[in-house]
């Protein structure tokens, strides 16, 4: 993305869900305790479960909680039924934005994501009428400043991945999600640590924004993700440089 730092904004990210950890905590474990629960205990076998553990691993989720969330999955002892639903709607300057939500209750949800959307700006949309702005993929994250450009890019090429990107001091390799396990297994093998490793949404074209509409944007994305039931917001907005610097100043 040009003049959009794509790392700058995960780590403004995750310094913010960093201060809320409690709160993260919930999530990712509801996540892991779901997957769990419709997939089975085996990482190996359930690909939900073992991208639920990597994301909860790079946010430092005590093991303890980990293995936890997947108890209770497994044994289904809270009684609690949760259930996957994807909300689409339009942001500020028309950004395409798509909310995944984890809920026990669906009026809820549905009420607190459509309240969002209209108090900053935005609009909620049919099924289907921003999904074909993205494409599944898998991403890892790599923190180029510790190992070769070489060694980063041979490990990923040779293990499968369909591209590997630079941004800065940081590089993220992309495979399809089929090829996502096996590739990070292979950087790993190889004894490169990523930063973050997830199935998640690229999309396939971002919409430029000026400082104005970006700070809507931020403001209606960091709502979304201040909601118990949200589980990840996926957007196609780029932010230039001197934008993203005047936003954190």
């Amino acid at each position: 993305m040009s003049g959009h730092s794509k790392w700058a904004t995960i780590k403004h990210k995750k310094g913010k869900e960093d201060a809320k950890r409690g709160k993260l905590f919930s999530k990712l474990s509801r996540a892991i305790t779901v997957a769990t629960r419709e997939g089975g205990a085996d990482p190996s076998m359930n690909i939900a479960l073992a991208n639920a553990i990597e994301k909860a691993k790079s946010y430092s989720m005590p093991k303890d909680n980990i293995e936890r969330a997947m108890q209770r999955g497994g044994g289904g002892a809270d009684g609690v039924s949760f259930e996957s639903i994807v909300y689409e709607g339009y942001g500020p300057a028309g950004v395409a934005i798509i909310v995944d939500v984890l809920t026990d209750n669906r009026n809820r949800s549905a009420a607190e994501v459509r309240n969002i959307f209209s108090k900053h700006g935005g609009q909620l949309a049919q099924p289907g009428a921003v999904a074909w702005v993205f494409e599944r993929r898998g991403s890892i994250v790599v923190d180029g400043t510790k190992y070769a450009e070489d060694d980063i890019m041979t490990a990923a090429i040779e293990a499968g991945a369909d591209d590997v990107q630079q941004d800065g001091d940081e590089f993220e390799v992309l495979t399809q999600p089929g090829d996502f396990t096996a590739v990070r297994d292979a950087l790993t093998a190889t004894g490169i640590e990523f930063v973050q490793a997830e199935l998640t949404m690229i999309p396939k074209n971002t919409v430029k924004l000026e400082e104005n509409d970006a700070r809507k944007t931020m403001k209606i994305v960091d709502a979304l993700e201040d909601s118990d039931d949200v589980q990840e917001v996926f957007a196609n907005f780029d932010i230039p440089e001197d934008v993203l610097e005047a936003l954190a100043g």
